[in-house]
């Protein structure tokens, strides 16, 4: 679905005309407070895949799980070097006020109007944001969060509370899409659905397993409860890959793909990391060259982090075109789209989920539809699918959920997923880069600066190194 290009600037002035109050005498019909909200969707779209899904979170993890790698000296952000001043529009610009706080004025308009349509899409959107947001920094505000106008220092929610939130959220969300709804009738101004209330509902129950197993190995809880609870919303989720959530960019000035952006020549040589290409080349793996653009030698190098800069960085192999990446002469990356979940992501969760209750005879079939999933969204041909899934049917013996977060791994180039996974489960086996400026992968982000310096809070000096609470 191609879809016209809002600045997503325009969230941040909903944002502050959203907290002005006047009296009915003196509201101004051409700036009004309250804003409609299918002026608010859009924008906030926009706003989740360009600076959160395909923004400085997935740029940085998938640094940290080596699936790119940055020409450039240690220390930088891939040798681990990150500060509070470095997430600060991260927070507080772009999840907080920008998402946030206007996803809560959406929801409220709505459901004072009896528009559950926008309501329920709402939700969903809070949740994956609310989720993003948590699993980044383990405690956030939020239950006092949106209090700050008014003086109050709002305290941290656990991040057990906050997946209760989210769970609640998208359940509320299935209830509202579910029902009848009044108003205005949501249409173009969604750019992931185009309205398709039933895609949202699949959405949100995909959403929910992917949160119920994230707890898989999280203190208090069950493996095998969790899968069970993943499984029941998956026979409501993701059914093929025409349910992917995604925005797909114009592709014109200001409207291209934030990969494409992100790759650049100017960008600071964003390349693929050694051990993806590695991995990719040793498994003979088709979907090499779709996830990657080769290099001036027409081969497929990957570059090891934490090593000198190279002098002529085109050696190394780019993002592909099809996740946005750039090639100079070729702008077929700058309308690619970006991916909020996908129905492979769906059947990894299952083949995962069933593993964990069955064993892994049972899973087999599953992970390997997980991966034909994959394959097919990226067009691979049939002939070059199947004998791949020959050569890479079975899971490992002693570790078969090694395996099946091997293949998801892949599957989820460039997502958020990547990073959760390997800090839920320890999958893939990743070492610390060389050079490294900290000793370790971080495992979580550090607190803002400006929340530290304008709302102390004891978990603010938790170390990066520290698990955040459902990590293994």
């Amino acid at each position: 679905m191609k879809i016209i290009y809002y600045s997503i600037v325009t969230v941040m002035l909903l944002s502050f005309t959203g907290c002005k109050k006047f009296l009915d005498i003196n509201q101004d019909p051409n700036n009004p407070t309250t804003v409609q909200e299918s002026l608010i969707l859009s924008p906030i779209e926009l706003y989740t895949t360009t600076q959160i899904a395909a923004g400085y979170p997935s740029v940085t993890t998938a640094y940290w799980t080596q699936q790119l790698a940055l020409n450039q000296e240690s220390p930088n952000i891939d040798t681990y070097r990150i500060t509070p001043t470095d997430v600060n529009n991260t927070w507080s610009f772009d999840l907080y006020p920008a998402i946030f706080y206007n996803l809560r004025k959406l929801i409220s308009n709505a459901d004072q109007k009896g528009n559950t349509a926008y309501s329920g899409v709402g939700k969903v959107l809070l949740a994956y944001n609310l989720a993003v947001c948590t699993d980044l920094w383990g405690d956030i505000p939020y239950s006092q969060a949106f209090q700050a106008l008014n003086g109050t220092k709002p305290i941290y929610d656990s991040q057990e509370s906050i997946y209760k939130v989210i769970q609640s959220t998208l359940d509320e969300a299935i209830a509202k899409l579910n029902s009848t709804s009044s108003g205005k009738a949501i249409g173009s101004d969604d750019f992931i659905y185009g309205g398709n209330l039933a895609a949202w509902k699949k959405f949100a129950y995909t959403l929910k397993a992917r949160y119920y197993l994230r707890l898989s190995k999280a203190a208090g809880y069950n493996a095998a409860t969790q899968a069970d609870l993943a499984l029941a919303a998956l026979q409501n989720g993701f059914t093929s890959n025409a349910d992917n959530a995604s925005i797909t960019y114009v592709g014109t000035a200001k409207a291209e793909n934030p990969w494409y952006q992100n790759t650049l020549p100017g960008a600071g040589g964003v390349v693929l990391s050694s051990y993806l290409v590695n991995i990719l080349k040793a498994n003979n793996d088709p979907r090499l060259p779709v996830l990657a653009n080769p290099g001036s030698g027409n081969d497929y190098i990957g570059r090891t982090s934490g090593t000198a800069a190279a002098t002529d960085p085109s050696i190394y192999a780019t993002v592909g075109t099809f996740y946005g990446g750039y090639i100079d002469g070729n702008g077929s990356g700058s309308s690619a789209p970006v991916f909020l979940a996908t129905y492979a992501e769906a059947l990894f969760i299952k083949a995962e989920a069933t593993l964990y209750k069955s064993g892994a005879a049972a899973a087999i079939p599953v992970y390997n539809s997980a991966i034909s999933a994959n394959m097919d969204m990226l067009k691979v041909s049939a002939a070059d699918r199947d004998t791949y899934l020959a050569a890479h049917a079975t899971l490992d013996a002693v570790a078969p959920l090694k395996t099946i977060i091997g293949e998801k791994y892949i599957a989820d180039f460039l997502s958020l997923e990547a990073y959760n996974d390997w800090r839920r489960t320890g999958y893939p086996s990743l070492s610390v880069v060389q050079n490294a400026f900290k000793p370790y992968i971080p495992q979580r982000f550090p607190y803002p600066s400006q929340e530290i310096t304008s709302n102390p809070q004891p978990q603010q000096s938790i170390a990066t190194s520290t698990k955040v609470w459902w990590a293994n």
